[in-house]
């Protein structure tokens, strides 16, 4: 929520949150000054979960179901959110294809902020594989187009206890 706060302190109004989901940080994002708040999802159940918690505050989002290396289009927002969805894109057609959607997304002037494993991170989550990322590594994905402000290391406690290591990192679009 830092990386979302200095964006909206550099002029950002509007946020997608991808894989979203079920997540609470939309509840917290209808707290912000946005114009516009998205979320999307490969799941209708977390949707419809986020949806029914939000009462009639759900009618403020604009919620997506899809998977992101299918669509080609969500619109225009200043600000990209991805907590954990991009490390499953172990396949580089399907990281492609996340990042041109990414660039059709994001303006000139615009934020990505992505959260993933970082490298001692485990490889596999939810019984599927993983890539694990530092901030040199994201970088060189994310390419020439997105350059990092800044980055930070966090350790996750999962629900049952389990040390999971993470890298975030925020992007602005150049």
């Amino acid at each position: 929520m830092a990386f979302v706060r200095r964006a909206i302190e550099g002029g950002a109004r509007s946020v997608i949150d991808f894989g979203g989901g079920a997540s609470r940080l939309v509840d917290r994002l209808l707290d912000e000054q946005l114009e516009r708040v998205a979320v999307l999802d490969v799941s209708s159940r977390a949707l419809a979960a986020a949806s029914e918690r939000l009462g009639a505050r759900a009618g403020a989002v604009h919620w997506i179901l899809g998977d992101a290396t299918e669509l080609e289009d969500v619109g225009s927002f200043e600000v990209w959110h991805d907590r954990a969805v991009f490390h499953f894109l172990v396949a580089e057609d399907d990281r492609g294809r996340y990042l041109k959607l990414m660039e059709r997304t994001v303006p000139t002037g615009g934020f990505v902020i992505v959260a993933t494993f970082g490298l001692d991170g485990p490889e596999r989550c939810s019984g599927l594989d993983v890539r694990r990322y530092d901030p040199a590594l994201l970088s060189g994905e994310l390419g020439g187009a997105f350059e990092i402000l800044e980055d930070l290391a966090r350790t996750h406690l999962t629900p049952r206890g389990i040390e999971q290591r993470f890298t975030y990192a925020m992007f602005r679009r150049v």
